[in-house]
């Protein structure tokens, strides 16, 4: 799904008047975001890798924004598990990384801004790129997370979009 964000022309003030520098601003920009068919395709995908690899998982996708556009548990899930997978996703989204990279960063110390951001950076999401842009993230809770979304965004995207903007 496209969708077009406007925003308005700034006007600058030369000589005494206003002059719209209309040229010079780019009023508009496509994105490309997750539609609900796409999420509800990455949830499918994703609990089919989970049941082949006899797994309980649940998953939440996110759009571009943050807005949870789907999620599902499986049966068996623990009570926590979809409140578990939307925190990872939105630390995959909000650091545009795999949730066990940003694992890694606060582990050593390098980066602690996710621990007092509220964030949940642990192993279990990916961000959803396509064309270098993030479009969205799938987080999953349970089992091997993070090759569950990989297996989701590939079948879904098919090759079209990746988890990693690095």
């Amino acid at each position: 799904m496209r969708i077009r964000l406007y925003c308005l022309s700034l006007a600058v003030l030369v000589g005494g008047s206003f002059a719209v520098q209309a040229a010079e601003l780019q009023t508009t920009r496509e994105i490309t975001i997750i539609s609900s068919a796409g999420a509800r395709a990455l949830a499918d995908a994703c609990s089919a890798w989970a049941e082949r690899n006899k797994q309980v998982v649940a998953i939440a996708v996110l759009d571009w924004g943050g807005n949870l556009i789907e999620s599902h548990a499986m049966e068996g899930a623990p009570m926590n598990a979809i409140e578990t997978a939307l925190l990872k996703a939105k630390s995959a989204l909000r650091w545009r990384r795999a949730t066990s990279e940003t694992n890694k960063l606060v582990r050593s110390g390098e980066n602690l801004a996710p621990t007092f951001m509220n964030d949940f950076p642990q192993p279990g999401a990916l961000p959803v790129l396509m064309k270098g842009q993030v479009i969205g993230a799938i987080g999953v809770s349970g089992a091997d997370g993070e090759k569950c979304a990989q297996a989701a965004i590939d079948a879904v995207f098919k090759g079209q979009a990746t988890s990693s903007a690095r």
